[in-house]
């Protein structure tokens, strides 16, 4: 699995999408990071799936389980 890779997310606030820079190292981790359009703070929830790929949940900060 590669250390960095590049991801396509939908703002939950303003629906753009933005890419983004995933670290393999924070995976099981959340973070907060703010919109590259609308400054918004997104949460992010790092996974990784059983093929080893790196999954990304984005949601509103009201939306955080």
């Amino acid at each position: 699995m590669k250390s960095l890779t590049d991801k396509i997310i939908t703002c939950p606030y303003c629906s753009e999408k933005n890419t983004v820079l995933i670290d393999a190292m924070d995976a099981d981790n959340s973070y907060i990071e703010d919109c590259q359009v609308c400054c918004q703070p997104i949460s992010f929830v790092i996974q990784v799936d059983d093929k080893q790929d790196i999954v990304v949940d984005v949601m509103t900060q009201n939306d955080v389980f």
